[in-house]
């Protein structure tokens, strides 16, 4: 990239360029410096090398998070680095351009310049990110979400009504929300982290309650997998009282079955599993099936096939795990949600390990890591099961040995 001053960028790109070239930094210099003053994760260095170069360029200007970051890393604030006319400046600047006087100006400025249609693509846009999650290469989904995340919250520095303002917010909260799952799924703990918490902040400013469940029931998901079971079930309980009644709840409810069964208690998996159970029930039939924040009905038997594959019970865990594979696979041998089919496959894994098919139990771990598509965390989760019976039964077998080296390279990927 050129890196002269043209004198058509906007003052505040020649100034990030004069500023860093006075403290003597390269560019890849100046995009340490802005990690090291961050008080969270930043993307990797390639990708804010590239908003740099643009924002030097004049070709994007920074959000308001990498203004504050950029006035910060200078030793100055945001206001002096990205000045904003005042209002009154802003408003007798528009009466000498048009003629138009202070009534007429106060109206445009309660209209918004975001059409319907733009809304109605922007809800169809969310929609079909969330429909894609169990198929697409998440490497894919994630630019794409981040991607369409900008899209969506640089309509927050236009004009909006308030109706439009909760609704852009509460639309950037599923997307961040879907950014969140796929970063978790690729093994990104803090950045999936800061994203959760951002999605979650999203739905608190909109007001939208089915946000923060899901914000919650990620909380509780990232706890569950990470072994902390009782920080699992504290997360749920918040999301449920947040979200009580909503669809969400039915996942927090199997959360807290998964955790109760994980430590051992019979009694509160089938108390928490009833409880998502009533609450399905009672809900109306979703419209899309295929949609990551919607709990199908289907989806029972998947909660269920995990808390009585912990509690041996393993004839009921055999049947819960038989029909996710048999409602999540077409009459072509499709699978439509494959990350389901694949723990169901790893707790048909377990049963034939505990009934002493060794040969059966790694084909069907096997198959399920297989899996073009997954979630290593969740699938790590429950492979270990599978592993430790081997181990235990079977640590000597040819068979194990090797099956167990291929776990531990995936856990090390």
């Amino acid at each position: 990239m050129d890196d002269t001053p043209g004198v058509d960028r906007p003052a505040w790109a020649r100034r990030i360029r004069a500023e860093r070239l006075a403290h003597g930094w390269s560019q890849n210099d100046a995009v340490r410096a802005l990690q090291a003053h961050a008080d969270k994760p930043l993307p990797e260095s390639g990708s804010l090398l590239r908003n740099w170069k643009r924002w030097e360029a004049g070709d994007a200007e920074p959000d308001d998070f990498y203004k504050a970051l950029v006035a910060k890393m200078f030793g100055t604030v945001t206001a002096a680095f990205f000045p904003r006319a005042s209002s009154r400046d802003a408003e007798a600047e528009l009466i000498r351009g048009t003629g138009m006087d202070t009534l007429e100006i106060v109206s445009r400025l309660r209209a918004s310049d975001v059409s319907a249609a733009t809304l109605d693509a922007l809800r169809i846009t969310a929609d079909r990110l969330a429909c894609e999650y169990p198929f697409m290469a998440s490497d894919q989904l994630l630019v794409e979400g981040r991607a369409w995340l900008r899209r969506i919250t640089s309509l927050l520095q236009g004009r909006l009504t308030l109706a439009q303002h909760q609704e852009v917010l509460a639309l950037a909260g599923w997307v961040a929300l879907l950014i969140g799952c796929v970063e978790y799924d690729l093994g990104q703990r803090q950045q999936a982290e800061a994203t959760r918490r951002a999605a979650l902040s999203l739905g608190e400013e909109s007001g939208n309650v089915d946000v923060m469940g899901w914000a919650y029931e990620m909380r509780a998901w990232f706890a569950l997998t990470q072994g902390d079971y009782r920080g699992t079930i504290a997360a749920a309980e918040l999301g449920t009282a947040i979200a009580s009644g909503k669809g969400v709840s039915v996942q927090l409810a199997a959360q807290r079955a998964k955790a109760w069964a994980r430590i051992g208690d019979r009694r509160q998996v089938e108390v928490a599993l009833d409880q998502g159970r009533t609450l399905l029930e009672s809900l109306p039939y979703p419209d899309d099936l295929n949609n990551h924040f919607v709990v199908d009905p289907a989806k029972f038997d998947f909660y269920a096939m995990d808390g009585y594959r912990l509690v041996g019970e393993d004839r009921l865990a055999q049947i819960y795990a038989e029909e996710v594979i048999r409602s999540s696979t077409d009459p072509s041998g499709f699978e439509a949600k494959p990350m389901r089919t694949a723990e169901a496959r790893l707790t048909l894994g377990v049963l034939a390990a505990r009934a002493g098919d060794l040969d059966q139990a790694i084909s069907f771990g096997r198959r399920a890591l297989a899996a073009d598509r997954r979630s290593l965390p969740s699938l790590l989760m429950v492979s270990q099961e599978l592993t430790e019976l081997l181990r235990r039964r079977y640590g000597t077998a040819p068979e194990a040995v090797r099956f167990l080296d291929e776990i531990r390279a995936l856990s090390g990927a």
